[in-house]
């Protein structure tokens, strides 16, 4: 019997995260990606993965424990964490099953359950820092993913992050290791105010972190051909065990926030190239994990793109 081939976590508890009118990070980004999964081929395709509640344990290899206590007792409440990321009263709930989705691909997708997988997640990630939430960020679901999988049997996490914003919380989770390699594409200077190409790790993770920042206004022509010159070799020599790509779609050209010009098929022909180097370091153990994109149609027609690449499913 041949193994599902690309397996996705989506659930209507994501939808529960409220942020609060007019905030950008909305329910209503992942109800796009739904119709996408009901409506489009692509949908008829994919496997369906239930997502789990992470336990306090599995946030704490990033987290302070202290910190993790500060989120659950939001339950039920409405707060504001930071100045842009809010917590509703099933906030907790979200981002403990948001890591969880993310944990459940992890397992699928190395215990060869599946080929690979896009977990379609909220709140997303890569911002929020060892004590602190930032950026629409509560957990930082793929720094935590890189920890459990090098729990597992990985040796080296490659971390691609394509979103339009720097990914501090991540690459601060990993500065001064070699185990996990933090790649990111972004724009620079822009929120959050990291991501200078100087910074490429400390101690023995000197050289483990690079990044690639834009100026704004950048398109496929510039992401593809940094791709290709800078990110791909590196990758490649990495030989990582598991590549995991913080799929962010604010640098499209019709997102409200990124300034940047990159259509849903330079997104796929990134994660094409992605793909490829996984397939031929890991096995092909590559999992996408949803981070920012606040335009409805570029998220819809992007996420749509990458679906079909990671099932092979692309015309070229």
């Amino acid at each position: 019997m041949m193994r599902a081939k690309t397996a996705v976590i989506w659930d209507k508890r994501y939808l529960q995260h409220e942020t609060g009118f007019g905030h950008p990070e909305s329910p209503d980004r992942l109800k796009a990606i739904q119709k996408v999964l009901e409506e489009r081929p692509v949908g008829k395709k994919v496997t369906s993965l239930e997502p789990r509640l992470a336990s306090f344990e599995e946030i704490a290899l990033v987290h302070d424990f202290e910190y993790i206590q500060k989120i659950e007792k939001t339950a039920g409440l409405d707060m504001q964490l930071d100045s842009d990321t809010h917590s509703s009263s099933h906030s907790w709930e979200a981002a403990r099953l948001a890591v969880g989705g993310l944990l459940t691909c992890v397992d699928a997708v190395m215990d060869g359950k599946v080929s690979n997988a896009f977990a379609f997640v909220r709140p997303p990630g890569h911002h929020a820092e060892k004590a602190r939430a930032m950026g629409f960020c509560i957990f930082n679901n793929v720094a935590i993913a890189a920890e459990y999988a090098l729990r597992k049997n990985a040796r080296r996490v490659l971390i691609i992050d394509y979103d339009v914003h720097h990914g501090n919380g991540t690459q601060r989770s990993f500065y001064d290791r070699p185990d996990v390699f933090y790649i990111s594409t972004h724009r620079y200077p822009f929120y959050p105010g990291t991501g200078a190409h100087r910074e490429e790790g400390t101690g023995k993770g000197k050289g483990y972190t690079l990044n690639l920042p834009f100026s704004g206004g950048e398109g496929d022509e510039e992401y593809l051909k940094i791709f290709e010159k800078e990110v791909i070799p590196v990758a490649r020599d990495y030989q990582p065990d598991l590549v995991l790509v913080s799929a962010g779609y604010d640098a499209h050209r019709l997102d409200p926030l990124g300034g940047m010009n990159v259509t849903e098929n330079g997104f796929a022909k990134m994660t094409e190239m992605l793909m490829e180097i996984s397939q031929k370091t890991c096995g092909g153990k590559i999992i996408l994990v949803l981070e920012g994109g606040y335009s409805l149609e570029g998220l819809s027609q992007s996420v749509e793109a990458c679906l079909q690449v990671l099932l092979n499913d692309k015309k070229a």
